[in-house]
């Protein structure tokens, strides 16, 4: 037991954003298929507050060693600060643009942290999340919605939006094109990420 424990620790810090409770999850994707659009706006390394480096690349399309990349989505590890290498996890992303905003989508792919699945990854259900994001030059900051600002709206019966609630965490059930007119209607409201985690990187040249 105590090995297994010692080999999760830097697997569990690499979705501990996902799994912080400072996020809106999702069982549906912010996009549909109409709005995946190829880019390289993300591509190569970005280092964060933390000194953790984010490293995009673009998704293989069949054998990597083949070169064939599907440009309208990303793979997404993370480093931490002081660790040589990259963890295992790794998130799909995509870039979706609604109106004049960009947001990217992130769902866990790979979780398994060895060649064996053990009591971690059979408790683990990959979700979508997404965050808002700006991005200028060689900067780009991510900021997600506030999960504490959406439960009080559900409470409050001031918003109508598929989910379901376990008192813990609020699940969003909403197909893609709900999901889309929510975040645009709340894109320029403060209250809406006040809370809500928050992450600015600047590229790595």
């Amino acid at each position: 037991m105590k090995q297994m424990k010692s080999r999760s620790i830097l697997f569990l810090t690499a979705i501990v954003f996902l799994l912080s409770g400072c996020l809106v999850y999702s069982f549906y994707p912010l996009y549909t298929e109409k709005d995946l659009f190829a880019n390289d706006l993300l591509l190569g390394e970005w280092i964060d507050g933390d000194s953790s480096i984010w490293k995009f690349e673009h998704r293989p399309i069949g054998k990597k060693e083949l070169g064939k990349v599907d440009s309208t989505a990303y793979i997404l590890k993370i480093k931490e600060e002081g660790h040589p290498d990259f963890t295992n996890a790794a998130f799909i992303v995509r870039i979706v643009k609604l109106e004049e905003t960009y947001f990217l989508d992130f769902y866990l792919q790979d979780y398994k942290h060895d060649d064996e699945a053990d009591i971690f990854d059979l408790h683990l259900i990959p979700v979508h999340t997404f965050a808002k994001m700006e991005l200028k030059g060689d900067h780009v900051r991510l900021n997600w919605f506030d999960p504490g600002w959406l439960g009080d709206l559900i409470e409050k019966n001031k918003i109508r939006i598929h989910h379901e609630n376990n008192d813990e965490h609020i699940l969003l059930t909403a197909k893609p094109e709900e999901l889309q007119k929510f975040v645009v209607k709340y894109v320029n409201s403060n209250e809406a990420f006040k809370d809500g985690l928050d992450v600015e990187m600047k590229r790595i040249k």
